[in-house]
């Protein structure tokens, strides 16, 4: 009974101490509490990221394309009068010059027929010769003049005929270039109202490579601009356009562009697949690193930039052009600081502390 007394005494003495214990020690102001948390965060250092300040130039900007190489003429060399080929001299690979004789057919008396044409206008001529001078003296009738004069002419017409008729029978080159195909051999005829084909020629400089361009790239491509070509052998070369259809493919419909290629030693072939660039129109544009591109809490690609008042934002940017490592993008305003490295560990209205791109690797190193 004297122990349960002495237990009771001891828990009233308790409350009663921690209720005054209230008055004893009274509660710190919230204002102090405040000025500690202040005191902390200022303490606490803002993040820290790279920044790279970026240049809005014009930028050539690159068209990329797949296409063809295609010589930039083609012919098929046809017989023009009927005889026998009688002599060949192109086989296919051979390269030959304008006028070069590719063939000869049998005469089939078409010398026969210009002497006869020959000895007719020489006879004309002649007589004419003769009786302009008995005319010009009163002898003949004036009128007798324009008579002979006819003959003369229809003479001349006719061995100018035969000779052109002699002629067709001597197969040349129209211009320079590279036979390509010879499906006829010595012995063989050849009609003139059959067209019997002698030989196929194609002229391979200049080399053209051509492509087909979307209508919306269209208006960026002009007359004249320098084109890089790669073909699949990997060889390079350079070239100009020359030509920008006006009239698009009716199954496709996509433009035609021919690029013009210097091929003199022939090194480059008809018809092998080559990758074309293309220049297009300067617009505005930022080169930035590759590294530097984010997309913000929406989806929208963009980058995070460092104001002056040392805060973070996100601008939304379009692209322009793709390179191995950077990236020219539009959207940007000139002398922006985009933060190259830590973007992806800070946020919108943050504030940190932005370091020169060289410096704070140079930081990360030491």
């Amino acid at each position: 009974m004297k122990a349960s007394r002495i237990a009771a005494i001891g828990l009233v003495a308790a409350a009663a101490l921690w209720m005054g214990s209230g008055h004893l020690f009274p509660p710190e102001p919230e204002h102090s509490n405040a000025a500690i948390r202040t005191s902390e965060a200022e303490t606490k250092k803002p993040f820290r990221v790279a920044v790279t300040e970026v240049a809005v130039v014009p930028h050539t900007r690159k068209l990329v394309l797949s296409g063809r190489t295609e010589a930039d003429r083609k012919v098929t060399i046809m017989a023009r009068t009927g005889g026998v080929i009688t002599e060949l001299n192109v086989r296919r690979g051979t390269r030959v010059k304008k006028d070069d004789v590719i063939a000869v057919l049998s005469d089939e008396a078409r010398e026969a027929q210009v002497v006869q044409a020959r000895a007719l206008f020489t006879q004309r001529k002649t007589e004419l010769d003769a009786k302009r001078r008995l005319i010009d003296t009163g002898a003949l009738p004036r009128l007798e003049l324009v008579n002979l004069e006819s003959q003369f002419k229809a003479a001349e017409a006719s061995l100018a005929a035969a000779e052109a008729e002699r002629d067709r029978g001597v197969v040349r080159a129209p211009w320079d270039g590279i036979i390509t195909d010879v499906p006829v051999d010595v012995g063989q005829a050849a009609f003139s109202f059959s067209g019997r084909d002698i030989a196929q020629l194609i002229k391979l400089d200049p080399m053209l490579a051509v492509v087909e361009v979307a209508e919306r790239k269209l208006g960026s491509i002009h007359v004249g601009g320098t084109a890089e070509v790669r073909l699949v052998t990997g060889q390079t070369a350079t070239g100009s356009i020359r030509y920008v259809a006006s009239m698009a493919s009716p199954q496709t419909r996509t433009y035609r562009v021919e690029v013009q290629v210097p091929n003199a030693d022939g090194a480059i072939p008809d018809g092998i697949t080559a990758e074309v660039t293309l220049p297009m129109k300067a617009a505005p544009a930022a080169r930035v690193p590759r590294s530097a591109l984010t997309f913000s809490s929406a989806g929208d690609l963009g980058v995070r930039t460092v104001g002056d008042d040392g805060k973070v934002a996100f601008m939304p940017v379009g692209l322009v052009e793709d390179e191995p490592t950077h990236m020219w993008v539009s959207g940007l305003s000139d002398g922006a600081q985009v933060i190259t490295q830590g973007q992806d560990f800070v946020s919108e209205g943050q504030r940190v502390e932005a370091m020169p791109a060289g410096d704070a690797t140079a930081s990360a190193g030491n």
